[in-house]
């Protein structure tokens, strides 16, 4: 790119080059006005003010004194703008005119600036001025921004303004790099923003600055569109943008709303007065300006309500764009024709682009990470909210809801033997030595039945004294009974001075593998519940033991195993 741009604007080859006339007066007439009629003086304005692009035909004047002594000019140019026709004139001392007329489509665009060119007819010494009638004016710019030149490259930005504006492309490329990142992380709506207003801005300095042109020969009309079509959406996404990105509460739900409607509004209007139909030729230009104007007061006004806020996010941006807020306002007053200025004006607007790219690339950094701690904080925070419910506060085993939500999966599994424990005269724990050794009691039971780092036991404290434990495997019977008969040893271990043992009644339950889909958790609960109960009526601390081959309304005959 840069070595293109190098050949695009060569170096100069006589000592005339650099030589640019420029108008000395002005006019806007109706288009009825004849070119007859402004051979006059007094037919002109030559004050340097009071430019329009609203009425039907633009004037331009250069008298022959802006390049007398100089080499004879052979082109005229201007700003890329739209605009119906364009004749030029050659004014003689003997009144003579000579005219060419030129269509929009016959302008070119040439490497190295955003303008384009046309052949002026013969100028000869007698020539006294050059006369331009310029049919529908889209654009002050268009007439502020003119000039003759002998060699096109006159009019051509210069070779480090080029490398300037490819420097500033370049730059942009890096923060579209990292919004596509970024979303496949984050997944947020405000880089997705971001994203489309960095393309916008690359649309602008590729058409405005004229960089399009190096690699394409596009016509006038298109790159007179794309330009200011490309700065209505780069706006319009930063609204969206700004009120997507700052952290929640920095901005008022109603400046919230009015940032992305702003935002919606500078993309639809600005973007419909740039298309510059025609037929709308006599306000679009200032309906373009007018329409776009509020994107930079809101923005102005939402970023300084979240600074007072507190919001570190909205710092970032204010110091990102207040440079890119100037040159904007700064473009908008030439727009205007509040004054006239050169081209090259535009250059701060894209270096403000420059510092605002690597700025908000912080910015979006800088958000990214408190994004992530944000989400991390609150992932901790659900897990930590999971846990108690689905985990029991005081044993720190599942609890029956959890296991509830998990039945059918661990059946799936293979856990297949349902073993109810209730503590056999638990009460009489909680009167005689209070809840407090109740409690320890119970940690101490959970503890017994909780198998840590065994993958085919999970162990559930359904309320009270009530614990279940599933399993799969082998001899899983024998593994219940085990786990039943270490209650006591580790109550007695873990809560010393109780008077009694603390024993433990099991009802079990095995399904085998044909019906191990016909059951639900509630099914096997009351089975076990009622095989539990049949051991406790036997003398408790023993299990009593089913094992279900077929699904049934009705519990069917059991085969019992009582342990003492």
């Amino acid at each position: 790119m840069l070595l293109a741009l190098g050949l695009a604007v060569p170096a100069a080859a006589d000592e005339h080059h650099g030589t640019v006339a420029t108008p000395v007066c002005h006019a806007a007439t109706d288009a009825a006005r004849t070119v007859e009629a402004m051979i006059p003086k007094d037919a002109w304005n030559c004050t340097g003010e009071g430019w329009t692009a609203r009425e039907p035909l633009g004037w331009l004047r250069f008298d022959a004194a802006s390049w007398q002594g100089e080499v004879v000019p052979r082109h005229f140019f201007t700003r890329t703008a739209r605009f119906e026709a364009i004749t030029l004139y050659a004014l003689d001392r003997d009144g003579s005119l000579r005219g060419v007329r030129y269509t929009e489509s016959e302008g070119k665009s040439f490497p190295g600036g955003p303008v384009f060119q046309l052949a002026l007819p013969e100028i000869t010494p007698d020539t006294t001025a050059v006369l331009a009638r310029i049919e529908r004016p889209h654009s002050i710019p268009l007439l502020t921004e003119a000039g003759l030149v002998r060699h096109t490259e006159d009019a051509a930005r210069t070779l480090e303004e080029m490398m300037l504006l490819a420097l500033v492309l370049g730059m942009l490329v890096l923060p579209l790099m990292f919004d596509v990142s970024f979303y496949l992380v984050l997944r947020e709506s405000f880089v997705l923003f971001h994203a489309l207003m960095v393309v916008a801005m690359m649309g602008y300095v590729l058409f405005a600055g004229g960089v399009i042109s190096v690699v394409a020969s596009l016509p006038v009309a298109f790159l007179a569109i794309m330009a200011p079509l490309c700065w209505a959406v780069g706006c319009g996404a930063a609204l969206l943008f700004l009120s997507r990105f700052l952290e929640r509460g920095a901005l008022s739900r109603g400046m919230r709303r009015l940032t992305f409607w702003a935002g919606c509004w500078t993309i639809a209007v600005p973007g419909f007065f740039a298309i510059q139909f025609h037929a709308t030729q006599a306000f679009d230009d200032t309906g373009y300006f007018l329409t776009i104007t509020p994107a930079a007061v809101i923005v102005s006004v939402a970023l300084i309500h979240a600074i007072l806020r507190g919001s570190r996010s909205a710092k970032w941006v204010a110091a990102a764009w207040f440079p890119l807020i100037l040159t904007s306002i700064e473009r908008l007053t030439r727009g205007l024709g509040v004054y006239a200025g050169p081209a090259s004006l535009d250059l701060m607007m894209f270096m403000a682009t420059g510092i605002e790219v690597v700025v908000i690339s912080l910015a979006i950094a800088d958000r990214f990470f408190a994004i992530r701690e944000e989400r991390d904080a609150a992932l901790t925070e659900a897990r930590m909210l999971e846990q108690i419910s689905t985990r029991d506060s005081l044993t720190g085993l599942m609890n029956r809801r959890a296991i509830e939500a998990r039945f059918d999966e661990l059946l799936t599994q293979g856990f297949n033997t349902f073993a109810l424990i209730d503590l056999d005269r638990f009460k009489a724990i909680n009167d005689l030595h209070g809840h407090q050794v109740g409690d320890a009691a119970l940690i101490a039971c959970a503890n017994a039945i909780r198998t840590t780092g065994e993958r085919d036991s999970i162990a559930v404290r359904l309320g009270g004294e009530e614990f279940v434990v599933l399993l799969r495997g082998d001899r899983t019977l024998e593994r219940a009974e085990a786990l039943r008969q270490a209650i006591p040893i580790r109550i007695a271990q873990d809560v010393p001075g109780l008077d009694l043992p603390v024993t433990a009644s099991m009802g079990v339950i095995t399904l085998a593998q044909a019906a191990r889909r016909s059951m639900a958790f509630a099914e096997f609960y009351a089975r076990a519940d009622a095989l539990m109960y049949e051991a406790k009526a036997s003398g408790r601390n023993r299990l009593a033991y089913e094992r279900l081959t077929v699904f049934a309304e009705r519990p069917a005959p059991r085969k019992r195993e009582e342990a003492a």
